[in-house]
């Protein structure tokens, strides 16, 4: 719908506020440039504007507005213009022009060069060009001399430069956005996670299975997981159940550079889960050194650097399952170093004989402790698994698990019965992760001592 005001600078003050009134909800298209700025002339010099009292100035500069579209501050602004000048004209460009420098032969002179020393980088090639003039005396060099890097950049984007020089450029690396490039600052809480991948090896052409180790910052608790190939479908099922083994709440997530946890899947689950999702920086190592020390010291420790067959992956997962991670959490002691700061400066660490800990005690140390605790999860609950046992006895159950488990797996290597077909919790394929059973209490086997001989 479109309307029209017939003789609209001829409205006295009173009939423009009551026009503003009763079209308050109507709204008004300006048709050009020069018809608005002639309205805007019939309007102010048929009111007589500069000879209106503050009021009935409020109402013109409103109906203006109204009429025209335009905002109040730019009527304001053309206002202005015609109280000085008694006209309303646009004002002329002040665009500013500069002066062209480097001409065509310039840019011609640049693609050779470009062309003799292979495209090299911008300093590089500007320092070519003052030696030319400056060792080499020559002429034509002269003004080329003077050029800047940033600008020597700008005339290789010209056309005319590539219309005399076609660059290739290889595919650049894009930059991931996943994750926050940062150390992660636990401020002594529990629940932020160092975690890394390690690759049980290869051996004519057939793989071997991943273990994934989880370690908490400040309790040092640590979750192992195996999974037969760092794919999607086969990690994130795995990191589930890594993430649902500990007793508190997980908080923060920090990884390396490896597209095995930098992708939407990983990024998806910790934001359901509400983690700080963190990876480590270029050019310090130390951002994921925790978990790179347990790599070593657990890892390989237990699980050998030979090769064994990605199959094994379920039940190497049991294993760290059932009786590893148990052992590692409520029966290993762990070092906590104590960081000291010398006059110049320097931070050293000292290990005291009391500040080993397994990291249950570690826990349990912390002050208000039972506030980081999953739903469900009950401080006499922990009690009891890391009592059912000794430290010895634990140790001695998880070495019988492990021989028994590398013995079968060694053994389908030389064409022994190899593991049931079974897929790992959630699956190859993507399915929903089966829910954790508890923890099994094997009984109490009997340790000889020096007395039983």
């Amino acid at each position: 719908m479109t309307f029209q005001v017939h003789e609209a600078e001829q409205l006295s003050i009173e009939q423009m506020r009551e026009f503003l009134q009763g079209s308050r909800q109507l709204t008004f298209a300006r048709q050009g440039r020069a018809a608005v700025y002639q309205f805007l002339e019939r309007v102010l010099q048929a009111r007589r504007y500069d000879r209106c009292t503050r009021a009935e100035k409020g109402v013109v500069r409103a109906y203006l507005a109204k009429l025209t579209g335009l905002s109040r501050a730019q009527i304001t602004r053309l206002i202005g213009r015609w109280s000085q000048t008694r006209e309303v004209r646009p004002l002329p460009l002040r665009r500013p022009s500069f002066p062209r420098r480097y001409r065509s032969s310039d840019i011609a002179l640049l693609a050779q060069v470009d062309a003799a020393h292979e495209d090299l980088s911008g300093p590089a090639i500007r320092r070519i060009l003052q030696r030319e003039y400056t060792v080499f005396g020559k002429a034509e060099f002269e003004r080329r001399s003077q050029l800047s890097v940033s600008h020597l950049y700008n005339l290789r984007r010209s056309a005319a430069y590539r219309r005399r020089r076609v660059r290739v450029e290889t595919t650049q690396g894009k930059p991931v956005s996943i994750a926050e490039r940062r150390r992660p600052d636990p401020q002594g809480k529990p629940g932020y996670l160092r975690v890394d991948t390690v690759h049980q090896g290869q051996q004519d052409g057939k793989a071997g299975p991943y273990h994934i180790n989880s370690v908490d910052t400040v309790t040092q608790w640590e979750g192992l997981g195996c999974c037969q190939a760092i794919s999607e479908n086969h990690l994130i099922p795995v990191l589930e159940e890594i993430l649902d083994q500990y007793p508190f709440r997980i908080l923060g997530f920090h990884s390396d550079n490896g597209s095995e946890y930098l992708n939407h899947r990983v990024a998806a689950m910790l934001n359901k889960l509400l983690v700080e999702f963190t990876k480590s920086r270029s050019c310090r190592s130390t951002d994921n050194a925790l978990v790179e020390g347990k790599n070593g010291a657990v890892v390989r420790k237990h699980m050998g650097y030979g090769l064994i067959g990605s199959e094994w992956a379920e039940p190497i997962h049991g294993f760290y399952r059932e009786h590893l991670n148990p052992y590692l959490n409520y029966h290993r002691p762990c070092g906590f170093a104590t960081m000291e700061v010398d006059a110049r400066g320097k931070r050293r660490r000292h290990y005291r004989p009391d500040d080993y800990r397994t990291p249950y005690e570690k826990l349990t140390a912390l002050p208000r402790w039972r506030q980081y605790l999953k739903p469900g999860v009950t401080a006499a609950s922990l009690q009891q698994r890391a009592t059912a046992h000794s430290d010895t006895e634990a140790a001695t159950l998880m070495q019988k698990a492990k021989t028994e488990l590398l013995d079968r797996a060694r053994s389908s290597r030389a064409g022994g019965p190899r593991p049931p077909v079974t897929a790992l919790p959630g699956g190859a394929r993507g399915l929903k992760r089966r829910p954790l059973a508890p923890h099994p209490t094997p009984p109490a086997e009997h340790i000889p001592s020096k007395g039983d001989a």
